[in-house]
């Protein structure tokens, strides 16, 4: 096989990989069409394994029950089946430097969240990304409560009671509290508090329990999100779109690590996971919601789909503490967690969870896209321009490589120079493969030159190819971000096709600098590939189309000057 063959596989391996994820893509939203399901008087309930030391906890509807104590008997918390309609009280606003919250009094739910810093389009600047929502299709909403023995307990059903209609943060101010009253039929006193903070995306979410009811209370705490599926469709047609980012439930524990869940897996098999820590969440391609109760103490994180009426299904996916708290007679107790609502900014979620990192999902090149995205990150920091950024990027790239490249293009400029020879050689033995490829052996061994080594330039740009693909595809940070002229979103792609186009025509033109196939049906593949790679680009993020043209663009210069330099030898 001569380095032709070899780059001929290379490129169309590279567009069966496209076509590949193409079809994951299809089959995702195939899978993603919820069936229409009878209304379940008793649905099925994921059991936790029964153990003579623990106690055993279950989710029977919309809210978890306790767990079952040889001590106390369950109160049957809960509905067996979630209602078509989300039911609703009174609505209490918060707005910070970067939040704009809506919270229920029914259950403190929080019901819609507002991304101040993130417009939804580049044409809206003023209407900020809505991430939390009751309403329209796409529901999304955070809900958390207690259960428990010994009494009643506040859940996400529970109407509450509030100070005020309206809180805003001041600017003399880092924290806004949201206080939530509730006083059970025993005479227990409850206040649900929301704590924001300025410049965070993290919210306190606090119960304080006043005893007063004469008796011992044993309350578990739960945090939940309730969600309708959410599908979006990627830009292109057929094979030729660009694969989406995940959707749907993903939890870490430190057992199983990083676990992403989809709507698929949670009709079917409801997962449950026993654990000591870990967080659940939501995520919704450059955005997340995620529950982090961070006390080192036994938890449950569960998964259920709910069917309403209608036929429409909604999922569950959160957790519930597994060791009870303990709040005696005449005392105070509390409880503690948080919930993150907001971008998958690295920078931001390193911290308050470990493995929320992880959220930020570049696949199984992450070893590659990670240190990519930090080198982009830094480059930034300086220009403060995205786009000018992965030029300089892949300039780097092309320096690190040098050597690879260059011995690349020296071996394909020695093979242009033995076409006259090769092509001679072909006319003398005619169909005589056996004996032409034994005689072309014998030139590139005399000669001293790899027929393979013309590959090494594809082989190296394709992993960093679709690490960096990831990167803009992931990266919230490059998400609207601008480059210059028509290019006001890197992770969009080009809307008049100037890049693809350019990039197509940059790869039409390294073929003139490439040695001719002496096959004919080889040199029509190889001439036709520029156009193949146009209109797989049509549709990609311009920030790739961009380090794609770059790269053509610079392997070309240094493709031409090697060529110039051997041929005047």
């Amino acid at each position: 096989m001569d380095f032709r063959r070899a780059l001929l596989s290379i490129s169309l391996g590279l567009i069966l990989l496209l076509i590949w994820q193409a079809w994951l893509d299809f089959q995702q939203n195939k899978s993603q069409v919820t069936p229409v399901v009878q209304t379940d008087s008793t649905p099925s309930v994921p059991k936790t394994p029964t153990s003579s030391s623990q106690p055993q906890t279950t989710i029977t509807g919309e809210v978890p029950e306790a767990p079952v104590s040889q001590s106390a008997t369950t109160p049957k918390a809960g509905v067996p089946a979630a209602s078509s309609v989300l039911d609703s009280a009174k609505r209490i606003k918060i707005q910070t430097d970067i939040l704009k919250v809506e919270l229920d009094t029914y259950g403190g739910e929080i019901r819609e969240a507002k991304l101040l810093e993130y417009p939804v389009e580049v044409e809206m600047p003023d209407v900020p990304f809505r991430l939390l929502t009751d309403t329209g299709p796409g529901i999304l909403v955070a809900q958390s409560g207690l259960v428990g023995t010994g009494g009643e307990f506040p859940n996400h059903k529970t109407e509450f009671s509030a100070e005020a209609e309206s809180y805003v943060l001041l600017d003399s101010d880092n924290s806004l509290e949201v206080p939530l009253r509730w006083t059970s039929p025993d005479g227990v006193d409850y206040v649900k508090t929301f704590t924001f903070h300025r410049d965070s995306y993290l919210i306190d979410v606090d119960f304080a329990i006043d005893n007063r009811s004469g008796k011992r209370l044993e309350s578990y705490q739960y945090g939940q999100f309730l969600s309708t599926e959410f599908v979006e469709e990627s830009e292109g047609f057929w094979f030729f779109k660009a694969l989406p980012s995940y959707k749907g439930a993903a939890l870490y524990t430190p057992e199983n690590k990083y676990e992403k869940i989809d709507y698929k897996e949670i009709r079917n098999d409801s997962p449950v996971f026993e654990t000591n820590s870990g967080w659940v969440a939501m995520l919704q391609h450059y955005f997340m919601t995620a529950w982090l109760p961070h006390e080192s103490s036994p938890y449950q994180f569960y998964t259920k789909p709910l069917h309403d009426a209608s036929g429409q299904t909604r999922y569950l996916a959160g957790y519930v503490t597994r060791t009870p708290t303990i709040v005696e007679n005449n005392s105070v107790g509390t409880l503690h967690t948080q919930i993150y609502v907001g971008p998958k900014e690295q920078d931001r979620i390193k911290d308050p969870s470990e493995g929320l990192i992880l959220t930020v999902d570049y696949g199984w090149l992450t070893p590659v896209s990670s240190p990519l995205f930090w080198v982009l990150q830094k480059i930034n920091e300086v220009i403060n321009n995205w786009g000018w950024s992965i030029i300089l990027l892949t300039l780097l790239v092309k320096i690190v490589f040098y050597p690879l490249s260059a011995a690349s293009y020296k071996s394909m400029a020695k093979m242009k120079k033995l076409q006259p020879r090769l092509k001679t050689l072909k006319e003398r033995y005619g169909d005589d493969k056996q004996k032409l490829n034994q005689e072309m052996m014998q030139i590139y061994k005399k000669d001293k030159i790899n027929p393979l080594g013309g590959c090494l330039p594809i082989l190296i740009q394709i992993p960093v190819f679709i690490a960096l693909y990831w990167v803009l595809l992931e990266s919230v940070e490059l998400r609207q971000a601008p480059f210059i002229f028509w290019l006001n979103d890197l992770s969009r792609a080009d809307p008049f096709y100037v890049l693809p186009v350019l990039m197509g025509a940059s790869m039409f033109a390294q073929q003139f600098l490439n040695p001719t196939p002496l096959d004919a049906l080889q040199k029509n593949i190889m001439m036709s590939l520029p156009i193949v790679f146009t209109f797989f680009f049509l549709w990609f993020p311009s920030g790739l189309v961009l380090y794609w043209l770059i790269n053509n663009v610079l392997s070309i210069a240094q493709q031409w000057y090697i060529t110039r330099k051997l041929a005047a030898t």
